[in-house]
């Protein structure tokens, strides 16, 4: 069983998901749920250079895709 941390104000403690370190999930940290604005840009830069995706499957090239008339 976990035990989550809470802040004394009751605000969870979670891990940043950019660094690892220790952050506020709660509308005291407006970064959330990044501990940092750096955090949080290193996150969307990452996006923006598509370096997270997601796998297709892609049909091989010398296979039709698609063309009803070739199945």
């Amino acid at each position: 069983m976990s035990t989550s941390r809470k802040t004394a104000a009751g605000e969870r403690i979670v891990r940043c998901p950019a660094c690892g370190n220790d952050s506020v999930y709660g509308p005291s940290n407006p970064y959330r749920p990044f501990c940092s604005a750096r955090c949080k840009g290193i996150d969307l830069g990452a996006w923006a250079s598509e370096e997270f995706r997601m796998p297709t499957d892609a049909p091989p090239d010398d296979e039709a895709f698609g063309d009803p008339k070739l199945q």
